[in-house]
């Protein structure tokens, strides 16, 4: 397997005057119902007795697990042609409308399908959620089981907090320096492949089968998720932005993801 995409996945523009998609409905009001109602911050905010680390690993475990069932609609095989809704000859590229996602190959950045790109995504997150350096499943020593330290003592760690750079989060439950980083990386990926699931499949086959309130669904949830805890920033969430505003103009992405998210709410109590 080639290079880890939080590393060597790039994004390019294709060179075209026009989408040669047309019509973007998903971008449309009345079609961005959701199945479900409710305050998603219920689904997203860290509880006070669990560690931050924890936390975000149990997030990134749920964000895959949604993530994967919508996946699995585009990898269904058609009885009749015996290939995925999503294939080589209908996604050459991994492509959001006019953008393309390259992977390095061979020390080149190189326009792959979207099967493929998908395929060895899923495997990296996995490879990552297995990875007992990152996501550790043994308790540490000396410390509590559910309070990190600094929490517990009002002392919240933000992502970057150069004043004390032998503090980071999930450091009291095991978690390795990079984690956070490794937590956008994934998150990162995961936008990608619901970009790509908007912008190329939204009509066939999840309007087709009435599934687009689902994937709503779990696109609303992600996107809360993302911009509370600033896994993925808002350049890499431009093909999706109509969207996104269209969500937060309805306060399906509450507000309390925005504006500082997570950090804002823990210095506001």
């Amino acid at each position: 397997m080639s290079n880890s995409p939080s590393i060597s996945s790039s994004l390019s523009v294709e060179t075209q005057a026009n989408d040669p998609e047309g019509p973007k409905y998903f971008f449309q009001e009345k079609y961005a119902p959701l199945n479900v109602r409710g305050n998603f911050l219920t689904l997203c905010a860290c509880p006070k007795n669990v560690e931050l680390g924890e936390w975000l690993a149990h997030q990134i475990v749920e964000q895959y697990r949604l993530l994967h069932g919508m996946l699995q609609v585009i990898q269904e095989v058609n009885s009749v042609t015996g290939l995925p809704i999503c294939n080589e000859n209908t996604c050459p590229t991994m492509s959001a409308g006019r953008l393309t996602y390259t992977w390095l190959v061979d020390g080149r950045a190189a326009k792959i399908s979207a099967p493929k790109f998908i395929n060895r995504v899923e495997k990296w997150i996995v490879s990552k959620i297995h990875d007992p350096v990152m996501f550790p499943t043994e308790k540490v020593n000396g410390t509590p089981e559910t309070f990190a330290i600094k929490e517990a003592n009002g002392a919240s760690t933000t992502p970057s907090d150069p004043a004390n750079p032998d503090e980071w989060i999930g450091k009291s439950s095991g978690f390795p320096p990079t984690f956070y980083k490794d937590c956008q990386g994934i998150m990162k990926q995961m936008f990608r492949c619901y970009a790509h699931l908007y912008h190329a499949h939204w009509l066939n086959p999840f309007w087709h089968i009435n599934k687009h309130d689902v994937l709503n669904m779990c696109f609303v949830h992600f996107v809360t998720v993302s911009k509370y805890y600033g896994l993925v920033s808002d350049k890499e969430m431009e093909p999706m932005q109509p969207l996104i505003e269209l969500f937060i103009k309805q306060q399906r992405v509450p507000p309390e993801a925005l504006n500082g998210g997570h950090w804002a709410q823990q210095a506001a109590t």
